[in-house]
């Protein structure tokens, strides 16, 4: 299966939610679960908000 997140994205969610810190050597083994489900609904937030926007950009026919 393919990559669904960019390693970019990923460490940016990570240090936008605060505990970018436990991934800084590359390794994600001390991210919890409760975190990685924070980086998933971020990640979901981000895209709806990113669809929306070029929604109201689209002109209507």
């Amino acid at each position: 299966m393919g990559e669904v997140m960019s390693d970019k994205l990923k460490k940016r969610l990570a240090h936008d939610l605060g505990f970018g810190n436990k991934i800084e050597d590359g390794d994600w083994g001390d991210v919890t679960t409760r975190e990685v489900g924070m980086m998933v609904r971020e990640a979901i937030k981000r895209a709806e908000q990113t669809l929306a926007e070029q929604d109201t950009d689209t002109p209507k026919a």
